[in-house]
């Protein structure tokens, strides 16, 4: 919480998605540990039990909590004009440190079932990973259908739950806010936004240069006929080129 009734947010979709890539990464590795371990039921076996709870494991995460996910999303208020929202890094930094140890757990608890059903742990892992990613796409579908980010107050959130027994509503802001897209991804850079940007400043600058090289060439010009123009003085005729005939003056007599 912060001063003067300040509060600090973080993006619910990036909570979720936080432990997303681990327990993936992690359940990948712990399946490819477990195809050179030879296990009772075989390798040809423990795939096919591998690849049934993957399907399981991410169906029973993505859809777990839907309704009380819902529910805060439609009865959320809007976030106050000073409240401070997290940065992406910082809440994926937060949920991950708080996690490091689930994370090791489970892997090594997916590896030692390799033992027993090669491949079957480490895909069940990366299941989990799989609905937790699913999961914050379903949010990012809702976020984006409502024109609302959904937030939640980080006192509450605790150690990375969003919805947890803390937790007594969410927050919402525009979708450009934070900087989050929906679905608690990274932002796109947009490429061809700043291309079209440094475009039109190098055609400004083109044309400043154009300008004041215009404006030199005028000055140089005017600085030359003035210089021409003090050169030849008044009541005395311009001297005739060179080769040229000159023809003296005539001199009437008078009778």
């Amino acid at each position: 919480m912060g001063r003067g009734g300040q509060q600090s947010l973080a993006r619910v979709a990036v909570i979720v998605r936080a432990g997303a890539a681990p327990m993936w990464w992690l359940g990948v590795l712990a399946a490819g540990i477990g195809v050179f371990i030879p296990g009772p039921t075989g390798r040809w076996a423990g795939l096919y039990v591998g690849v049934a709870l993957f399907v399981l494991s991410a169906a029973a995460v993505a859809l777990v909590r839907r309704r009380r996910y819902g529910g805060w999303a439609e009865a959320a208020s809007r976030a106050g004009k000073f409240d401070y929202l997290q940065d992406r890094a910082v809440t994926l930094r937060v949920w991950r440190r708080a996690h490091v140890w689930w994370l090791v757990g489970g892997f090594l608890a997916a590896v030692g079932v390799s033992f027993a059903v090669p491949v079957a742990g480490g895909a069940a892992l990366a299941g989990a990973g799989a609905g937790l990613w699913l999961k914050a796409v379903l949010l990012g579908r809702g976020e984006r259908a409502g024109g609302e980010l959904l937030w939640v107050r980080t006192d509450w959130a605790g150690r990375g739950s969003p919805v947890g027994e803390k937790v007594k509503g969410f927050r919402t802001t525009g979708l450009e806010a934070g900087d989050a897209a929906p679905g608690g991804a990274r932002r796109p850079r947009d490429k061809q936004a700043k291309k079209a940007q440094r475009a039109e400043q190098a055609k400004k600058a083109k044309v400043v240069r154009e300008a004041k090289a215009g404006k030199g060439a005028k000055s140089a010009k005017g600085a030359e006929s003035a210089r021409a123009g003090k050169g030849a003085k008044p009541g005395k005729a311009a001297e005739p080129a060179s080769g040229a005939p000159v023809t003296p003056p005539v001199r009437s007599r008078s009778s």
